[in-house]
């Protein structure tokens, strides 16, 4: 991929074409029949080449991804150099145009399928240019993809050049590119803009008598079916979520502090792209990213009315017409002058802030504002005339009148009365307690018990010197019989486990009682109880606390009645924008408000020497409620959408006595292989209310 230099010259640019090549092999994947195996370097099972596109997403062709039967692929994939293959089942989701496909011959345009990841793994992105493909013109691009050398599959890249379009004035038109040889298999693998770093196309076909063949621009994928009805959450539509979730990654990937790779932004950086000749690329990303935290436009109509109020938007639209606030931003490139278009681009996020809605998250307003303070900083590089007309419209936002509903993240629903009418109704549940023995630490007691909606509990078996290693067989049985008791129909019964604090680590939401059921999180809401409260250990800033316990008892008795009497707010106690801290001290967590749920992004991370002692900490602020999420050896991940996805789950119930079910709705959607759920791989909920004691507390063993 190095064009125009000398060999071993050694130049900011050949290094940025270096790393550019890095990340498109880390994002440039295979795809194979479903029947692959452990075989991932056979090719007979291997079908095409396809690129990630957005976490969790592969956008290939169709004709290759629809070679696996049933629908059903495997994608094998590199993340980083040396770290070897990995293999991920995988489904094919949309395609474009729908259908079968032909029998025989070349599929139709544009020839672009959408597959969704089985499972949540750590992976690279590309950058997929907001500026549509038929905008490029002339020159070289740059192709990656997979193909079969002398019986082994190997990655392979290079040059092309464009030379001409396919389709005039129609929706799905192609590129057409020459000058290189393209063999088997590298279908459905990128086409990069080397210029501005950015994913402009797909490989469709390879020409039969000249060297070279087509691409397709990912525009394309505008034509993707709209609801029929209005979304009520970004789920809803598939082209705005898939779009949303790239800029996002992209936003939140570039302001990484653990970050040790290059990241896309970097790279286009260090090539002096500029885009709208007026923002840099961590401008453009950070505007992108702000824009995706907002629910999509209404409507393609809505959008380009939007587009039409921006005074000297003149530029005749390409089609497919822009669908998504990207697509507008892209299309206002096109009326940059030699001063740039930062005018156009800032009137345009004033005018998305305060824009109809389809639906709205509890997180929205302050998606609004991050914009508003992303727009306003940059208007401070135009003159005062610009900046009072900007500071009006948003005026004019706030006296608009637009209605703040929060919905219920998942159901676009505004929470209600009912959710919390529901909630309250009296349920049995199952308890299941275990009590760690200090001398064998290996090994605990245990005890499992049917309590009845007015808290009286029925111990049905318990033993002792379990070794913990051993779980969850010997609980099978006795679980099993507790959960009859207490399920009722179409409502599966709480499973609460009181642990001590030292094992609030305990995966038993992924305990299977039998091999081929569902992990138990699944199966029923699995929230955690802190079974030592009293015996908690206290750091020196802590002890003072000591004397006033009664204080501290009614305080966590009072934090419970007002997180189940109003709306609650998450906040993100040990991580800063990916930047990992630690958790406050006991009399900094008491400061924070009744309706407080902290939240735990780097549980388990171990940086510091007291994160053992994180969870310790909140139990003994007098929080009953908490949600963190247990390490999955991924510690460059980004955590952007864990910190969204926890705001708008526990800020969307009109009471925390929904959190359960919230938490239990996200694990069948991980479960399901539900891309908008993967953030919550991991995640545990502790729910642990003080007007509901520990039966038996100090004589796990003796009779009821």
């Amino acid at each position: 991929m190095t064009q125009g230099h000398a060999p071993g010259a050694s130049t900011t640019l050949d290094a940025a074409r270096r790393a550019l090549r890095g990340l498109v092999m880390a994002s440039t994947v295979r795809i194979h029949r479903a029947d692959v195996g452990y075989a991932l370097d056979e090719p007979a099972t291997f079908l095409g080449s396809g690129f990630f596109i957005a976490p969790s997403w592969v956008l290939t062709c169709a004709h290759v991804a629809r070679g696996g039967e049933g629908g059903g692929i495997v994608v094998v994939y590199e993340s980083a150099p040396g770290l070897g293959m990995s293999a991920v089942p995988a489904t094919v989701v949309a395609t474009l145009p729908d259908g079968p496909g032909p029998e025989s011959g070349n599929w139709p345009a544009p020839d672009l399928a959408l597959v969704r990841l089985g499972e949540p793994v750590d992976h690279e992105c590309v950058y997929v240019s907001e500026r549509p493909a038929a905008y490029f013109g002339e020159g070289k691009v740059l192709y990656a993809g997979w193909t079969v050398v002398e019986g082994r599959l190997q990655f392979l890249d290079g040059p092309l050049s464009v030379q001409g379009t396919i389709g005039g004035w129609s929706t799905d038109v192609q590129m057409r590119l020459g000058e290189n040889d393209l063999p088997h298999g590298v279908s459905g693998g990128p086409v990069i803009d080397p210029v501005r770093g950015e994913v402009i196309g797909v490989l469709k076909s390879r020409s039969r008598h000249a060297r070279g063949g087509t691409s397709t621009g990912l525009e394309q994928l505008r034509t993707l079916p709209v609801p029929p009805d209005v979304p009520r959450a970004e789920h809803d539509d598939l082209y705005q979520a898939v779009f949303h979730a790239h800029d996002r990654y992209h936003r939140d990937r570039q302001r990484h502090p653990d970050g040790r790779r290059h990241t896309w932004v970097d790279v286009q950086s260090q090539l002096g792209a500029r885009p709208g000749r007026t923002l840099t690329p961590d401008e453009r990303v950070q505007l992108l990213g702000r824009l995706a935290d907002l629910p999509p436009p209404a409507s393609t109509r809505s959008l380009l009315d939007i587009l039409d109020s921006l005074p000297d938007f003149q530029t005749p639209l390409p089609l497919p017409a822009p669908r998504a606030w990207r697509d507008g931003l892209g299309a206002l490139y096109e009326c940059a002058r030699g001063d740039g278009a930062l005018d156009l681009i800032l009137d345009y996020a004033v005018r998305a802030m305060a824009a109809e809605r389809p639906f709205v998250t509890p997180s929205t307003p302050e998606a609004e504002e991050a914009l508003w303070d992303w727009a306003w900083q940059a208007a401070q590089r135009l003159g005062v005339r610009h900046r009072r007309s900007l500071a009006a419209q948003r005026i004019n936002g706030f006296l608009s009148g637009r209605p703040a509903v929060v919905a219920a993240p998942g159901t676009g629903r505004p929470g209600g009365r009912a959710d919390r009418d529901e909630a309250r109704t009296a349920q049995p549940c199952v308890l299941l307690e275990l009590v760690q023995r200090h001398w064998e630490p290996d090994r605990c007691d245990w005890s499992v018990c049917a309590v009845a909606p007015g808290g009286e509990a029925v111990r049905l078996e318990e033993a002792e010197r379990a070794p913990l290693a051993g779980l969850p067989a010997p609980l099978a049985a006795p679980l099993a019989e507790a959960f009859r008791r207490c399920d009722e129909p179409g409502r599966p019964a709480v499973l609460q486990v009181a642990l001590p604090h030292s094992l609030l680590g305990l995966d038993v939401d992924d305990w299977r009682l039998r091999p081929d059921d569902p992990p138990l999180g699944v199966l029923r809401p699995v929230v955690l109880r802190c079974s030592d409260r009293d015996q908690l250990p206290e750091d020196d800033e802590a002890a003072s606390y000591g004397a006033d316990r009664l204080d501290i008892d009614e305080e966590r008795r009072a934090r419970w009645r007002w997180l189940h009497a109003h709306r609650a707010k998450a906040e993100v106690l040990d991580c800063d924008e990916g930047l990992r801290k630690p958790v406050p001290p006991v009399e900094q967590l008491r400061g924070l408000s009744h309706g407080t749920v902290p939240v735990l992004c780097r549980w388990g991370d171990h940086r510091y020497e007291d994160d053992a002692a994180a969870l310790a900490r909140i139990v003994r602020g007098g929080f009953g409620v908490a949600l963190w999420r247990r390490p999955r050896g991924r510690p460059e991940a980004v955590c952007g959408e864990f910190h969204r996805g926890s705001f708008d789950e526990i800020a969307g119930p009109a009471s925390a006595y929904r959190l359960p079910d919230v938490v239990h709705a996200l694990r069948s959607r991980l479960r399901s292989g539900r891309p908008d759920a993967f953030w919550a791989d991991g995640i545990a909920l502790l729910y642990d209310d003080p007007h509901q004691p520990l039966p038996g507390t100090g004589d796990l063993l003796e009779a009821p």
